[in-house]
C-alpha cells in the first residue's frame, strides 16, 4: 500500500472525512508531504470567506474585496456582461455586476480568480489547467442545479479545487513535470498510480491538503482526496455529500470531454453506471443537458 493510500474501511471505520484528516496529518508529519510547500491562502480569500460565512453576508465587504484588484473587477464585469447574464444595458460597476450575477456566483468567480493567481501553472502538460478548472466548475454547477438537493456552490468549489494538487506538485517536487508526461502516456496503470510510483504521493492527496489549508469545508477536502477512488461510491463509510461530489465530478469530466470532442476515459467506462445511479440521473439526462451545457461551458 502506498504511504498516502487511504486504508480500506473496516466495518467499524470512522467516516471518510475523519479518516482523510488523519491520513493527511500523518503524511504531513512523517510522510512525503513533509517536503510539499502549500501556498498560503490569499489574504483576500480569507476576507471573502469571512464575509460569506455569516447568515447575512456582508455585501459591502464583498464589493470592497472585488474592487481591490483591477483584474478581479474586470473578471466580474466580463462575466456579468457575458451571454449567461447579459440583459439590457451593460454593467459598468462592481455593484451592477454583483446585482446581475448574484452574491453566490460573485463569490465563486472571485474565489476562482484568487486561486488562479496564487497557484501559477507553467508546464506544457498543464497549459490549459485553469481553463479546464473553470470548465469543470461550470459543469459541476450546471449538474447540481438540475438534481434535487444538490449544493451548487459547493459543487462549483469542488470543480475549481479538485486537481489543484498537480500545479502544487509541479512547483515543489523535482521531476514531477516528467511524471505528468509519463502518466498521460501510460495505459498499463492509472494516472495516480504513476504519481505514487514516482513520488510516493499524488495530486489527490496534495489537492486535499491545499484545500484544507485554504479553509475549504471537510466534504470538499474529502471528495478531492477520494475523487479517483470511484469504487467507494455507495459505501456506507463515505458521507453522502462526499459521494455526490465525487459522482458529479466524474459526470462533469465526461461532459467536458464530450464538449471537446474527446473519447470517454477509462474511469467513465468503468464507473459511470454507479455514479449516475447515485445521483439519480440517467444517460437520457446527459443527452437532454448537452445543448444547454454547451452554452454554460462556452461562457466559462
Amino acid at each position: 500500500m502506498n504511504e498516502t493510500t487511504l486504508p480500506a474501511p473496516a466495518a467499524t471505520a470512522l467516516p471518510a472525512s475523519q479518516r482523510v484528516a488523519q491520513e493527511l496529518d500523518q503524511a504531513r508529519r512523517t510522510g512525503p508531504l513533509r517536503e510539499i510547500q502549500i501556498p498560503p491562502c490569499p489574504d483576500l480569500l480569507v476576507r471573502l470567506q469571512a464575509a460569506m460565512a455569516t447568515a447575512e453576508p456582508d455585501l459591502n465587504e464583498v464589493a470592497r474585496i472585488a474592487g481591490s484588484d483591477v483584474a478581479m473587477s474586470a473578471t466580474l464585469l466580463r462575466n456579468a456582461n457575458g451571454p449567461l447574464h447579459a440583459s439590457g444595458q451593460p454593467a459598468h460597476t462592481i455593484g451592477q455586476a454583483m446585482n446581475r450575477l448574484g452574491l453566490n456566483q460573485t463569490a465563486a468567480l472571485m474565489t476562482g480568480f484568487l486561486i488562479r493567481h496564487t497557484v501559477p501553472v507553467n508546464h506544457p502538460q498543464l497549459r490549459r489547467f485553469w481553463e479546464r478548472s473553470a470548465l469543470r466548475a461550470a459543469a459541476m454547477h450546471f449538474i447540481a442545479m438540475r438534481l434535487p438537493g444538490q449544493d451548487a456552490d459547493l459543487a462549483h468549489l469542488y470543480g475549481l479545487f479538485s486537481h489543484v494538487g498537480q500545479p502544487v506538485l509541479l512547483q515543489c517536487v523535482k521531476g514531477y513535470g516528467g511524471t505528468l508526461v509519463e502518466a498521460a502516456a501510460r495505459i498499463d496503470r492509472s494516472f495516480i498510480a504513476t504519481e505514487n510510483a514516482n513520488h510516493r504521493t499524488d495530486h489527490a492527496v496534495v489537492g486535499a491538503m491545499v484545500a484544507r489549508a485554504w479553509h475549504v469545508g471537510p466534504s470538499v477536502v474529502t471528495a478531492i482526496r477520494l475523487h479517483h477512488d470511484l469504487g467507494l461510491i455507495g459505501s456506507p463509510t463515505v458521507e453522502p455529500e462526499v459521494q455526490t461530489l465525487v459522482a458529479a465530478g466524474l459526470v462533469a469530466e465526461h461532459l467536458m470531454r464530450m464538449h471537446e470532442g474527446l473519447a470517454a476515459e477509462a474511469d467513465w467506462n468503468e464507473h459511470h453506471a454507479r455514479a449516475l445511479d447515485w445521483l439519480g440521473a440517467s444517460t437520457d439526462d446527459l443527452s437532454d443537458w448537452h445543448e444547454p451545457l454547451q452554452v454554460a461551458l462556452d461562457a466559462a
